[in-house]
């Protein structure tokens, strides 16, 4: 499909991993903006409180799918999608690089170019602070999205979940670097601080004061719970946990497990899956163990 602007003549570009986003044109409080996926990059419509805009999506090239009760939607290039205002959570995922031009007839490209923003200074947080945690971030999204869908969870947890997963880490810019970088076993007052990494991730996300990040701090604060109700930092167990959590948790625990630390060496991809289970009603949740099991040939 012929492009219908050069970069050039974008107003405003912003990047964030895996997406791009660019004002094209606005008047009236329309505003049209050109989205750039990368592959199997997922993105989200969801309704907010006094947002009546009708939000317009049409597909220049790529693929998008749409999560449904049903299964998925396929939009493929020259398709459209739009609501008029947006009353539920719809998640999209890229099938290869997609581009599309998004309407909305409220001014929203500043707020959104905002957010990225702070997400992408979250990010840059945690880069500088651990250089492990940064592309463990994004293994434990893309396999918690797997489980989160073999759950079959709802729109509005996988939107939640794909952003907790992400950020489930980001309390440890608040971590010293000699216990966060410790190559030996930690002390009993060391780790205590380490624990504590949870609750600082909650408190981050909240001060952003943006409305996604806020909603997915108590996911966050709950990744190192318990099944069994041993974990920290509240010692919550079973359905007091909530169901993102307990995925992260599982995942998070496959992903230390397999990757070369100060501490350890990585273990094989078999017999992390063997710990899983071995630890599947005491650690993690049943039903979650064998959700991820399912997905194994997703993980090499």
């Amino acid at each position: 499909m012929k492009e219908l602007a050069n970069k050039k003549d974008f107003i405003e570009t912003v990047q964030m991993k895996g997406l791009t986003i660019s004002l094209i044109a606005s008047a009236d409080s329309t505003e049209i903006i050109h989205h750039k996926l990368d592959p199997d990059t997922r993105w989200a419509l969801e309704p907010e409180e006094g947002w009546v805009a009708l939000e317009y999506l049409f597909i220049l090239s790529g693929e998008l799918k749409l999560l449904t009760k049903e299964g998925f939607t396929l939009y493929k290039a020259g398709d459209s999608f739009y609501r008029n205002p947006v009353t539920e959570h719809y998640v999209f995922q890229s099938v290869g690089t997609t581009e599309f031009l998004y309407v909305s007839s409220q001014p929203v490209f500043h707020r959104y170019s905002q957010i990225s923003r702070d997400l992408v200074n979250l990010a840059i947080s945690i880069e500088q602070k651990d250089g492990y945690t940064s592309d463990h971030c994004g293994r434990i999204s893309k396999l918690s999205m797997l489980v989160g869908e073999k759950l079959a969870l709802d729109s509005q947890q996988l939107l939640r979940l794909n952003m907790a997963s992400f950020f489930h880490d980001i309390g440890k810019v608040k971590i010293p670097l000699e216990i966060l970088l410790k190559p030996g076993e930690l002390t009993a007052e060391e780790w205590q601080t380490m624990k504590n990494h949870s609750i600082y991730g909650r408190q981050l996300l909240e001060e952003t004061k943006l409305p996604l990040l806020k909603s997915v701090g108590e996911i966050v604060e709950q990744h190192h719970e318990r099944y069994d109700g041993k974990g920290y930092p509240y010692g919550l167990s079973k359905d007091e946990i909530r169901i993102e959590a307990s995925i992260i948790s599982v995942v998070d625990s496959f992903d230390a497990m397999t990757t070369d630390r100060p501490y350890h060496k990585a273990k094989s991809s078999e017999e992390a899956i063997s710990e899983i289970a071995r630890c599947k009603g005491t650690m993690y949740f049943p039903e979650v163990v064998d959700a991820f099991i399912s997905i194994q040939k997703y993980m090499n």
